[in-house]
C-alpha cells in the first residue's frame, strides 16, 4: 500500500512538473516572439506594397496619391532599395542602401534601435545616413568625425561596359550621424534620404516599396485586401508576417516542437498512473469481488478507478498551472533568469508574455491524456473479475 501511494505521488509530480514546464516555456516563447517581432517592426511595416514583376514601380498613380490622404495611416514611406559599395578610408563593404522618404521617421520605435548618435536623415540642410552596426564594424566608422564621410557607389542603369570599373558606378558622399542595431539582416544597411538614393541609383521617380503603418485598432486584414483589390494584380500587398515568412515559420516551429516534446513527457507521467492503478487493482482484488457480490456492477467499479486516475492527473495539472503562472509572474517582475544573447530586452531578462489561450491549451492537453490513461486503468479493474469472484 505504501509503494502504491509513492508511485501515485510520483505520477502526480510528473504531471505537475510537465504542466508547469509547458506554461513557462510557452510564455517564454511568446515573450521572445513578441520581442523579436517588435524589433522587426521598426523596419518591417504593417503593410508593404511592391511590384509583382520587377524591382521598382512608379508611385505616381491616382490611387496611391489618394491613399496618402487616408487619416488612419500613421506613416506613408516611399523606399528605394538596392545593393551598393560603401567605402570609408581604405576599407570597402557591400551593403544594402535604403533610401526613404520623410514618412519613414514617423515610426516611434526607431529611436530604440539607436546604439550611437541619432536617427536623423539630415544634418542641417545636408543629407545624412544612419548605418547598421555591421557596417560600422566592418568599416571602422567614426560617426563623430564629420570630416570623413562615407563614399557610396551605386551601379549605373543599363549595360555599361568600360575598361575602367569606376565608370560602371555612380559615386556619392554622405555623412553618417547614427548607428542602429536590430537583427543581422538589417544591420548591414545604410539608410539615407530617398533623394540621395535616387542620385546613386539614377532612379528619378520609381520606388522599390511603399511602406504603410496604421493607427492602433485598424483592421489590417481588411485594409490589405482592400488595397490589393484597388491596385490589381500588377502589385503585391504584403502583411508583416508575409514579409518575414521564414521568421514566423521558425518561431512557430520552435514553439510547437517544444510543446510536443513536453506533451510527450506528460504522456509518460500520466501513463505511470496506469502502473499505480494496476497495482492498486491487484491489491484490492478481494475488495472488488466483495463489492460486486453486494450488487456493484462493472460500470461502478470502473468509475471508482477512473475517478481516482483523473484525480491524480487533474490535481497535478491544477497545481502545475498555478506553479507555472507563479514562476512567470516572478520572471516578469524580477527577471530571475537572464538572457545570454545579443537582443535588447528589459534588464537582460528572458521576456515573458502570459496568454490565457496557453492555459486552456495546456489544460485540454493534460485532460485528454488523463482521460486516456484513466480509461485504460479503469478497464483493467474489471479484467478477470469473474475469476476473482470464484476464488473468493
Amino acid at each position: 500500500m505504501h509503494a502504491i501511494n509513492i508511485i501515485s505521488g510520483i505520477s502526480m509530480i510528473g504531471v505537475l512538473i510537465g504542466t508547469a514546464a509547458l506554461i513557462i516555456l510557452l510564455s517564454v516563447f511568446n515573450g521572445l516572439e513578441k520581442t523579436i517581432l517588435a524589433m522587426y517592426s521598426n523596419f518591417s511595416p504593417e503593410i508593404r506594397i511592391q511590384a509583382k514583376v520587377g524591382k521598382t514601380f512608379n508611385p505616381d498613380t491616382p490611387y496611391l496619391k489618394l491613399l496618402q490622404k487616408d487619416k488612419t495611416i500613421l506613416s506613408y514611406a516611399e523606399v528605394l532599395q538596392d545593393k551598393v559599395v560603401v567605402k570609408y578610408g581604405e576599407r570597402t563593404f557591400i551593403a544594402t542602401m535604403m533610401g526613404v522618404s520623410g514618412g519613414f521617421l514617423n515610426n516611434p520605435g526607431l529611436d530604440s534601435t539607436i546604439m550611437d548618435g541619432s536617427f536623423s536623415l539630415h544634418a542641417g540642410d545636408i543629407p545624412a545616413a544612419v548605418i547598421g552596426i555591421t557596417v560600422k564594424y566592418m568599416l571602422s566608422i567614426d560617426i563623430r568625425n564629420a570630416a570623413a564621410p562615407l563614399q557610396i557607389f551605386g551601379p549605373k542603369r543599363g549595360n555599361v561596359i568600360s575598361i575602367n570599373p569606376a565608370d560602371e558606378f555612380i559615386p556619392g558622399y554622405i555623412t553618417p550621424v547614427g548607428v542602429f542595431q536590430v537583427q543581422p539582416e538589417f544591420d548591414g544597411m545604410v539608410i539615407t534620404p530617398i533623394e540621395f538614393a535616387r542620385q546613386i541609383f539614377d532612379e528619378p521617380n520609381r520606388v522599390s516599396y511603399i511602406n504603410l503603418n496604421y493607427t492602433k485598432g485598424t483592421n489590417l486584414n481588411k485594409v490589405q485586401a482592400d488595397i490589393q483589390e484597388k491596385l490589381g494584380h500588377q502589385y503585391v500587398v504584403k502583411s508583416r508576417s508575409q514579409q518575414n515568412t521564414a521568421l514566423y515559420k521558425t518561431l512557430n516551429f520552435e514553439k510547437w516542437a517544444i510543446f510536443m516534446i513536453l506533451a510527450f513527457v506528460i504522456v509518460i507521467a500520466a501513463f505511470n498512473i496506469i502502473g499505480s492503478l494496476t497495482m492498486l487493482v491487484i491489491e484490492k482484488r478481494k475488495d472488488i469481488a466483495i463489492l460486486t457480490s453486494l450488487g456493484a456492477n462493472k460500470q461502478l467499479i470502473q468509475g471508482i478507478f477512473f475517478v481516482e486516475g483523473m484525480m491524480i492527473s487533474l490535481i497535478g495539472c491544477a497545481v502545475g498551472i498555478l506553479l507555472g503562472y507563479a514562476v512567470c509572474i516572478l520572471q516578469q517582475y524580477y527577471g530571475l533568469v537572464k538572457v545570454n544573447a545579443n537582443i535588447a530586452v528589459a534588464n537582460n531578462a528572458y521576456p515573458i508574455d502570459i496568454r490565457s489561450g496557453d492555459f486552456v491549451l495546456v489544460f485540454v492537453t493534460v485532460l485528454a491524456i488523463s482521460l486516456l490513461a484513466s480509461a485504460i486503468s479503469a478497464r483493467l479493474s474489471i479484467k478477470g473479475l469473474d475469476d476473482i469472484k470464484q476464488d473468493l
